[in-house]
């Protein structure tokens, strides 16, 4: 029996959105260093012949490079013309290459256990439908404006999971005939079975197939998923001298002073520092190894380029900064004014919550060479964890 599955992928995430203030779709997030959907096509490949990619081309393509599926096709405004469309693609291979049986996946579950697609496809056997599900174990109230109207029994009811298994062409007609119908809808595809007097089988479903909706699931899919991650700190100092006739650039931000630094780049001595704080937790050297400023390309570059290139050599180990701490050593200018910027740059360009940069500084009370204000000095922490 040839196998299908069809990963959905269309939908924006609206409440993980509004949990996380997030603007990247939940299925595309990255998890332990690879987007949430490919955790579940990697899971459910080795079950399938075909894996049917739904929703935005560029989004998938670039998720799901180097995996075997079909070429991705556009998703529709609800979960039931994705699924729909998937069907479609699948219909149009030529006739010996369609499936006999379908899954249909949700691509926010990237934790799929074998033995659960297994359970899936094994049902099929009998039954023309079968989804994975998981008791209810709670005590269940129905509530208004807050306060409980009522308890409901919770025997017999279970919490649906994907991927859902389905024979291929019964679940297509019964798509094409809903839209027949005109309005027709199904929250899962197992209703559209259902409601059509066919068996739909239960199969044990398992409590780690858990669906990205809120924040707090990532932090449970990060334990499942992730490696074994460890800490490493590193340290950066940087200085750099006064000059005339150049801005002033710390932390990414242009900070109004007489002077500027003088440097080979834009002689951000705040970036600088903690680049060299994260390469040196990464054990990958400093910042002149990465941009070496015997190179002309990088006279007078914007370092933004730099803390870019080291967040994602952090992410391209399957790491993650968990915190960094910027100290500026100087006289003048007053960084106080100027440090929530400074914070809110960084985070931008390392990709993290902007609570996980600390951007502070100090005078060295009119001793040395900041003391004289001849320059600027910056030391900087940072902590990852990497595999």
């Amino acid at each position: 029996m040839r196998v299908a599955v069809i990963l959905l992928a269309a939908g924006l995430g609206s409440r993980y959105a509004a949990s996380t203030g997030a603007s990247t779709a939940k299925q595309f997030v990255t998890l332990a260093g690879r987007p949430v959907i490919r955790h579940a096509a990697e899971a459910l490949a080795p079950h399938v012949a075909l894996l049917q990619p739904v929703g935005d081309p560029d989004l998938l393509n670039e998720a799901l490079d180097g995996l075997p599926v079909l070429p991705v096709v556009a998703g529709g405004a609800e979960r039931q013309d994705s699924v729909r469309a998937g069907l479609e693609a699948l219909d149009a291979l030529p006739e010996d290459q369609k499936p006999d049986l379908v899954l249909v996946h949700d691509g926010a579950r990237p934790y799929v256990p074998a033995q659960l697609i297994r359970g899936v496809i094994a049902a099929l056997s009998e039954h023309p439908g079968a989804i994975p599900a998981v008791p209810v174990a709670d005590t269940l109230k129905r509530a208004e404006n807050g306060v409980i109207t009522g308890t409901v029994s919770r025997d017999n009811l279970f919490r649906a999971q994907t991927p859902q298994g389905f024979r291929f062409a019964l679940l297509r007609d019964l798509h094409r005939s809903a839209v027949a119908q005109s309005g027709a809808s199904a929250t899962d595809d197992a209703l559209l079975l259902e409601s059509a007097g066919f068996s739909v089988a239960l199969v044990p479903g398992s409590e780690d197939n858990i669906k990205l909706t809120y924040e707090e699931d990532l932090v449970r899919l990060e334990r499942l998923i992730g490696p074994a991650l460890l800490p490493r700190t590193g340290f950066g100092y940087d200085v750099h001298a006064f000059a005339e006739n150049r801005p002033l650039i710390i932390c990414g931000i242009n900070v109004p002073h007489t002077r500027g630094l003088a440097g080979h780049s834009d002689a951000d001595v705040g970036i600088h520092a903690l680049c060299d704080a994260i390469y040196g937790a990464l054990a990958e050297g400093d910042i002149g190894r990465h941009f070496p400023p015997s190179e002309n390309e990088w006279k007078d570059a914007d370092s933004a380029r730099f803390l870019v290139h080291a967040g994602e050599l952090i992410r391209s180990k399957g790491g993650m900064l968990i915190n960094a701490d910027v100290t500026l050593i100087c006289e003048r200018p007053k960084i106080g004014p100027h440090a929530t910027a400074m914070r809110e740059r960084m985070a931008s360009l390392l990709q993290v919550d902007v609570d996980r940069i600390s951007v502070k500084a100090t005078t060295s009370e009119r001793l040395g060479f900041t003391g004289r204000e001849e320059g600027i000095a910056c030391t900087a922490t940072a902590t990852v964890l990497v595999p």
